[in-house]
């Protein structure tokens, strides 16, 4: 016999799909890759249901089992994805320019955006939105690294391996894309500098 307060494994789709979902969204920026990785996950977990010990709650179990997906996902697409250029032969043809930042003593232009705390910010969905465009504008290979780093907290080993990049690589890529970002969010109104 079940234990009440565990869940039916009938109902993680119900009550956890949507959570599911919009983490791997924000993660693949692809609809299609999201719905299979999920479903993927909860394959896993019904298969592995038998190992699940009850320590943590049934939505962060499968979240971790969603994590190893979406890893999964990226190394097959690095594997299939054809080699990029390095960046823009021009700096003139950079959009991350750092002259837009920086003046001639290398000091910020504009003071630095006062962005609260995180945690709230993301929760609201028009933050998540333009996040989520922001990120789409970005070349598929600066968001993934974001991604990597600064959501899921992977370490530079990691992603150097998962993305076949040098760490000096990684570092120069992340800083383009956490530059992009700004210059985006800012576009957009999030994080404008407060006078």
């Amino acid at each position: 016999m079940r234990d009440p307060g565990i869940e039916a494994p009938e109902t993680w789709l119900e009550q956890h799909g949507n959570a599911l979902y919009r983490f791997a969204l924000l993660r693949l920026r692809d609809a299609r890759k999201a719905e299979e990785v999920v479903q993927d996950t909860l394959v896993a977990a019904l298969q592995a249901r038998a190992r699940y010990s009850g320590d943590a709650t049934v939505r962060t179990w499968l979240i971790g089992i969603l994590k190893h997906k979406i890893i999964d996902q990226f190394r097959h697409d690095a594997r299939e994805a054809p080699l990029e250029s390095a960046g823009p032969s021009s700096a003139d043809a950079d959009p991350f320019a750092e002259d837009d930042y920086f003046d001639a003593r290398g000091h910020w232009r504009e003071k630095l955006s006062e962005w609260g705390n995180p945690e709230d910010t993301l929760a609201r969905s028009q933050m998540m939105a333009i996040l989520q465009r922001c990120l789409d504008a970005l070349p598929e290979r600066l968001a993934r690294l974001f991604m990597l780093r600064e959501v899921m907290e992977e370490t530079t080993d990691t992603i150097c391996q998962e993305m076949e990049v040098s760490e000096t690589n990684v570092w120069t890529m992340l800083y383009r894309a956490r530059m992009g970002l700004r210059k985006c969010l800012d576009h957009n109104g999030i994080g404008r500098a407060r006078e």
